[in-house]
């Protein structure tokens, strides 16, 4: 089910493929009123079958084109999570954005430090990536204390940054900077 998997004492990170489209699927509706504080509003339509399929090629699009990298988070053949890596540049930059998400049957308990380390020694081991990004709402102390964890470093305040759950919030600026990479 999954390729390119990546493995951690406790979770599989891998690909889904659209034709693992309801497992993604599953995953939304379970979690759909738990993550909405924090995402853009979704309509209907953002949880159904065929949107699900479109989103997993689009994202297979963008990997193939080297634009991202998006991954599901597996725990004994269920989907737990995601972490995606966004908005890749290169050259210069080196850089990237990262986002991620658990369901709310399994925060608290570490899986999502443990999949981003994970992810993270990835992006920065085979990606050869200097900079990751991650900006998190002021009020959401569990993401805060994972980044933290994760040797994050606050950057700076962004005001009015996303259009989050239908308003305009603020964000916190963070990043890691990889220093295993020579200059």
């Amino acid at each position: 089910m999954l390729i390119d998997s990546i493995t951690t004492p406790r979770l599989s990170l891998g690909v889904l493929k659209p034709e693992h489209a309801s497992i993604l699927q599953h995953y939304l509706q379970e979690n759909r009123q738990h993550l909405a504080a924090w995402e853009p509003i979704r309509d209907d339509r953002y949880f159904e079958l065929a949107q699900c399929e479109e989103r997993l090629h689009q994202q297979l699009q963008q990997m193939a084109a080297g634009n991202g990298v998006f991954l599901a988070l597996m725990c004994d053949q269920q989907m737990i999570g995601n972490c995606h890596f966004s908005n890749i540049v290169r050259g210069v930059f080196q850089a990237c954005h990262l986002g991620y998400a658990i369901a709310h049957t399994h925060q608290g308990k570490g899986y999502m430090t443990e999949a981003l380390k994970a992810a993270i020694q990835h992006m920065f081991e085979q990606e050869k990536l200097h900079r990751i990004m991650a900006n998190y709402l002021p009020e959401n102390v569990r993401s805060a204390g994972v980044l933290e964890r994760l040797g994050f470093e606050k950057e700076g305040y962004a005001r009015s940054y996303l259009k989050i759950n239908g308003e305009w919030r603020d964000h916190l600026l963070t990043a890691l900077i990889n220093t295993t990479v020579p200059e």
